[in-house]
């Protein structure tokens, strides 16, 4: 069987393997922007006005305006003062994180991406729900009056959405930094939000978001998200004042391209719905999200021998029984929804 392992075209809609078509439901381009023409264009004319790269770092004295005119508008965008943006999500979280690190004691929810660690892993398990309730409990009876809580914004393997309003019984005294990363939900679950309720927690809990804008984006960045204070000190860093930027033409179709964000959101909100309704029964899902996941590992050699390809992969641990990862995007059509579910409720 083919291990799809060795490809040399994009991730599309289908993939061609020899003579065979598979249609793909995978991997993590949400809004179906890897192959879109009009982004694509919007790239290209990002490299014929920038250049391919820009490889100098962001204190140098020769700049491209396009980062900090980028930088305004996405903070605007997504309802932040302030927004840095990076080469890569991993490392916008890294920078955030070790600017956090003398904020205050830190706290790890479960399964928190690796981008989020200081050094090595936390090993933080159990369950979300446990985790908030113990850490609201914890922080009320401290002497400590400052925290940093660390946290994906979702589960994007189960998949569940989060939720952080219990942090609203941490007494007014304590002084909370909640970062986020919301590389999986962010323009994905919300136009132009973050997929987590923020807007309602209390002043004394300061929100930092980092996110990858790779995957639903299709801009190959990262960005941190925040008050305009905290954002002027996270750009004193080294992390940020030595490293190289994101490609310009990226930043440009990332400016340029709110129409076609919101095209595709609209699209992809749409396929979800149609596909929930068609076979969302079967399956592990959660309302808005992309993503819906099968513990029976049989399911992937199915659907393979049926012309549809899936993500496939032990989850959490590399021993762990597979997990079935089908991904709607937005560039898929109602009939390859309606292929994809007819095969999954014959299975089932």
């Amino acid at each position: 069987m083919n291990t799809f392992r060795q490809l040399s075209q994009p991730t599309g809609r289908s993939i061609q393997m020899e003579d065979d078509e598979y249609l793909f439901f995978g991997g993590t381009a949400y809004l179906g922007l890897l192959n879109h023409a009009a982004y694509i264009e919007l790239y290209v004319e990002g490299i014929r006005k920038l250049g391919l790269n820009n490889g100098t770092s962001r204190n140098n004295n020769v700049q491209l305006g396009i980062y900090g005119e980028a930088e305004s508008v996405v903070a605007s965008r997504f309802g932040f003062e302030d927004a840095i943006l990076l080469s890569s999500g991993y490392l916008a979280g890294q920078l955030t994180v070790k600017g956090l690190v003398e904020k205050g004691e830190i706290l790890y929810a479960p399964h928190s991406h690796p981008a989020l660690w200081l050094g090595g892993n936390p090993r933080r398990g159990g369950a979300f729900e446990d985790w908030i309730a113990d850490t609201v409990r914890y922080i009320n009876g401290s002497s400590e009056t400052s925290f940093v809580l660390i946290s994906n914004a979702m589960d994007n393997m189960t998949p569940m959405m989060y939720d952080f309003g219990l942090l609203r019984d941490i007494d007014v005294c304590k002084k909370i930094t909640l970062l986020l990363d919301d590389s999986h939900g962010i323009g994905v679950v919300n136009f132009n939000r973050p997929s987590v309720d923020i807007a309602h927690l209390p002043e004394h809990i300061e929100v930092l978001v980092v996110a990858s804008l790779a995957k639903g984006m299709g801009t190959d960045a990262g960005v941190i998200f925040g008050k305009k204070a905290t954002i002027s000190e996270l750009r004193r860093s080294t992390f940020f004042t030595g490293a190289s930027p994101g490609a310009p033409a990226a930043i440009y179709a990332l400016l340029h391209g709110e129409q076609i964000y919101g095209d595709q959101f609209e699209k992809l909100q749409r396929n979800i719905s149609q596909f929930a309704n068609l076979a969302g029964s079967q399956l592990n899902h959660t309302a808005q999200f992309a993503v819906f996941t099968s513990g029976d590992a049989e399911l992937y050699d199915y659907l393979v021998r049926n012309k549809i390809l899936i993500s496939s992969f032990p989850y959490p641990l590399e021993d762990d029984p597979l997990l079935n990862r089908i991904v709607i995007s937005g560039q898929h059509r109602q009939g390859d929804l309606e292929r994809l579910a007819g095969l999954v409720n014959v299975f089932y």
